[in-house]
């Protein structure tokens, strides 16, 4: 059988080497996105349940093996592209996106790949702080350490990465499909990344609340920008992997502490940290948007912004009623909720204006269907 690609002027033979294909490295690279949830989610149920731990711990290995998994699919399908490109052969533009040229083009980088590439890199480097803090001042008591938080921004990149990746196969249904979900894994673990301004919560504005408000909103409109009702189906997804990690979370804890023989502490209520910092009126939210979106007659550059000011709005204040639901708390004084609510808008309308761009962004890295349109 003739196995020929045309590309650069030059004819690759039966002899070369299989072209991949875009779903196989994209299942990997979800998968170690997913697999860096299971390790965050576990880890910080685990202080929260168990206390402070070392640094070679079970949830650890599955944080540190997600961003190795990562990297180094980054680098192979990087390679595999590069050697197409310098063999004359044809890559299929759904792997990955549109190729950016690396060291004087000496590599030719698929976008999605190259930007997860990048992250893993990060995470690397971030890892060894995390293990040298550790070192320095032994069992790591908080979450929203400086290493914790730098090693959460290094998975979003990554993360981002992924979402590109699918993107890029917007054309083909695991395509569309996989960005969706891989938007709402990232909504869903963006939230523990607000928790780097947790100290700065003193005043009227609880700011962790309205920077989650912000990137949920984001990513939701991101979602309706790369298609229609895509922030219906990003909250629809996000709730269900918050759904499943509100089981999963106290089990493992409690499962891994029976295992290693530490007491829990005491007077828990098991309390699903992460999932709980996952506001519960996503999917309404994300209805709003979409109708928002599609239905308003106000200009159209400013419908992301209204709409996101909007869905910030309902985020924040619907807060408060979500920790009164999970930690009985009351609302706090009516300062609090206005301040809040304000800068939910605020950020939220900043959100839609970038989600829309990035939504946009990731029509662009598939061409294709547009073309045909």
């Amino acid at each position: 059988m003739d196995l020929t690609a045309h590309g650069g002027g030059r004819t690759a033979t039966a002899s070369a080497p299989l072209v991949v294909k875009p779903w196989i490295p994209a299942a990997i690279l979800f998968a170690a996105t997913a697999t860096f949830a299971i390790g965050s989610t576990w880890d910080i149920q685990w202080h929260a349940d168990v206390g402070p731990d070392t640094f070679f711990t079970l949830p650890h290995l599955f944080i540190y093996a997600s961003a190795a998994v990562a990297g180094f699919t980054g680098l192979a399908v990087i390679l595999h592209t590069t050697a197409a490109g310098r063999a004359g052969r044809e890559v299929d533009p759904a792997l990955g996106g549109p190729g950016i040229g690396v060291f004087g083009r000496t590599f030719t980088a698929p976008l999605g790949y190259l930007v997860a590439a990048l992250g893993a890199a990060s995470f690397l480097l971030y890892g060894l702080w995390d293990l040298w803090w550790h070192s320095l001042y032994g069992f790591d008591a908080v979450i929203d350490s400086p290493p914790h938080i730098g090693l959460f921004l290094s998975s979003t990149v990554i993360s981002v990465g992924t979402v590109i990746v699918f993107a890029a196969a917007r054309g083909q249904r695991w395509g569309e499909i996989g960005a969706l979900v891989s938007l709402a894994h990232l909504l869903t673990s963006s939230t523990v990344t607000a928790l780097a301004v947790q100290r700065l919560s003193q005043g009227t504005v609880r700011w962790t609340v309205a920077v989650t408000a912000f990137m949920a909103i984001l990513l939701l409109i991101a979602g309706a920008a790369f298609r229609r009702g895509g922030a219906t189906g990003v909250a629809v997804f996000a709730s269900a992997i918050q759904g499943v990690f509100w089981w999963f979370a106290p089990w493992a804890a409690r499962a891994y502490a029976d295992v290693v023989g530490l007491p829990l502490r005491e007077h828990i209520r098991s309390i699903p940290t992460t999932p709980a910092l996952i506001p519960f009126c996503l999917i309404p939210v994300g209805i709003v948007l979409d109708l928002l979106l599609r239905r308003t007659t106000a200009p159209a550059r400013l419908l992301p912004l209204l709409a996101g000011a909007i869905g910030g709005a309902i985020i924040a204040v619907l807060s408060f009623e979500q920790n009164t639901l999970i930690y009985d708390a009351h609302w706090p004084l009516s300062s609090i909720v206005t301040g809040t609510t304000i800068a939910g808008a605020v950020l939220g309308a900043l959100g839609g204006f970038l989600g829309h761009r990035f939504g946009a962004m990731l029509r662009l890295t598939a061409p294709a269907p547009e073309v045909h349109a």
